[in-house]
């Protein structure tokens, strides 16, 4: 291992032990030849001291010490490191062998880049779909276009010093902590440009697993707070054309037609192409549920 540089990986869980020993089986399954560093971060529940390893791979527990929720969690289990690098995994999500070893070649490269993605593969109930993006680089004009899933969460690779010092922490403002994804991308890529490796590294476990993918109050608090504090996505055609379209299905998912129908119009108008606010209709109309719209995206790696 020597003259490999360390990997800290902050993994936040709650309530889900069978899925997190498939991540952590993962983690330690690395190719990578150097130090991995294993922080498991439990949010609002006891830990499981059971999980903590020593040696070259050690895993670490620890409690979420700052705001409940998703980032605060992923919080604590960075300031809990003191790695060259870091990275995060979901605990519903887990790594295909090769992809801290990539990340690590592609971060010590001339440019050295401040974060470091790749793409996934999307497990719906046993459906798999890879997302891929088509570029090595992400640039913050992409970013207000568009969340770019592929670059999920599971598959964040910071530069420490430039994360904690530079690019910031996770925000722990957003309300429930989603899309705070998004944020942090946002945040890397106003300062440089992201490098991404379009290969799918990451299996996501998305649908019925995942903790947020119904929280309707939540998800529109969320993206109204993004488009309050990045102005840039309003601003961009496209960009406010998906997010309107989001909070349009997202309004007409929790039954409030008025505020769907406002949303529907106003994606529209930002960019008459946006399906997001088409496939609104027939959930309005009440002639298809919102869950059996999502469940379809889901199948084909794909979401509102």
């Amino acid at each position: 291992m020597t003259g490999q540089p360390s990997v800290g990986v902050v993994v936040p869980t709650r309530d889900r032990p069978e899925l997190l020993r498939r991540a952590l089986a993962a983690i330690a399954a690395q190719d990578f030849g150097g130090r991995v560093e294993t922080v498991v971060v439990f949010d609002g529940t006891e830990p499981d001291l059971s999980l903590e390893v020593d040696g070259d791979r050690p895993v670490r527990v620890v409690r979420n010490t700052r705001t409940p929720g998703l980032a605060g969690a992923r919080n604590s289990g960075i300031l809990a490191l003191d790695t060259d690098f870091v990275a995060f995994c979901d605990d519903d999500d887990h790594w295909l062998p090769a992809k801290l070893s990539r990340q690590v070649e592609r971060a010590l490269r001339a440019d050295r880049p401040e974060l470091v993605t790749c793409s996934i593969t999307v497990d719906f109930d046993g459906r798999r779909s890879d997302r891929v993006a088509g570029t090595d680089t992400v640039t913050h004009a992409d970013l207000t276009r568009s969340i770019l899933a592929m670059l999920h969460s599971s598959c964040l690779f910071f530069d420490r010093a430039a994360l904690v010092d530079g690019i910031g922490l996770v925000n722990e403002q957003i309300p429930g902590s989603q899309n705070e994804d998004w944020d942090i991308k946002l945040r890397a890529a106003a300062r440089g440009p992201i490098a991404h490796l379009d290969e799918p590294l990451v299996v996501v476990q998305w649908g019925r697993s995942s903790m947020f993918a119904r929280r309707w109050d939540t998800k529109i608090a969320s993206l109204e707070w993004m488009l309050r504090e990045h102005p840039a996505i309003a601003a961009d055609r496209r960009g406010a054309g998906r997010v309107f379209g989001q909070l349009a299905f997202a309004e007409a998912a929790r039954g409030d037609r008025r505020a769907a129908w406002r949303w529907v119009r106003r994606a529209l108008r930002a960019d008459p192409r946006q399906w997001r606010a088409v496939v609104t209709l027939p959930v309005l109309a009440g002639a298809v549920p919102a869950d059996t719209v999502l469940n379809t995206l889901h199948r084909w790696g794909r979401g509102v």
